[in-house]
């Protein structure tokens, strides 16, 4: 087991620097620094006090399968919503993306439809086209792109993705700060 890989991944994760979690654990940064490099080895009542601070029990810092983190997502995985009215359909392709920080979706657009309205956010925003021709309303600006074309805007402002065009349009959204 690599406990210094855990606990600087542990760090990181929480976005603390050494000095920071030394501080809250009364170590040094030094200290910590050679924790992460395996040139030393906590005691179990220090391992543990980094632990409490990095709030994660020891059962899941040393539970192997906890650790391992979920990379392929099938299709079966995927969850599907449909909006006949509004005329698009979406597919989260990462069950618990809204969680994550980006939230990839695979949308589908029909004959003049259109996906919901947005309003403005912190959130960044890329797609690229498969397959037609979409239309992004940002504030009071409209753009264009066609397939095989990229879409990426700042969501500072209102926004939305429409098919103004009579056949279907598809595009791989992704989305930070899960807003979709």
């Amino acid at each position: 087991m690599d406990i210094g890989k855990r606990i600087k991944n542990l760090r990181l994760s929480k976005n603390l620097t050494q000095e920071e979690l030394g501080e809250r654990t009364d170590l040094t940064k030094g200290y910590i620094s050679q924790l992460e490099r395996d040139l030393s080895s906590p005691s179990i009542e220090t391992l543990f006090d980094i632990l409490e601070v990095l709030g994660c029990t020891p059962k899941e810092f040393f539970d192997e399968e906890e650790q391992e983190q979920k990379v392929v997502y099938g299709a079966s995985e995927h969850t599907f919503f449909e909006d006949e009215e509004k005329g698009y359909q979406v597919k989260w392709l990462v069950p618990e993306s809204n969680e994550k920080e980006i939230e990839p979706v695979y949308l589908t657009l029909s004959g003049k439809g259109a996906f919901k309205q947005f309003e403005p956010s912190l959130s960044e925003t890329f797609a690229y086209v498969l397959e037609g021709k979409v239309t992004i309303k940002l504030g009071r600006k409209i753009y264009t792109a066609e397939k095989g074309e990229a879409i990426y805007f700042h969501a500072s402002d209102e926004h939305q993705i429409c098919n103004e065009e009579d056949v279907p349009a598809t595009l791989i959204l992704v989305a930070t700060d899960s807003y979709l």
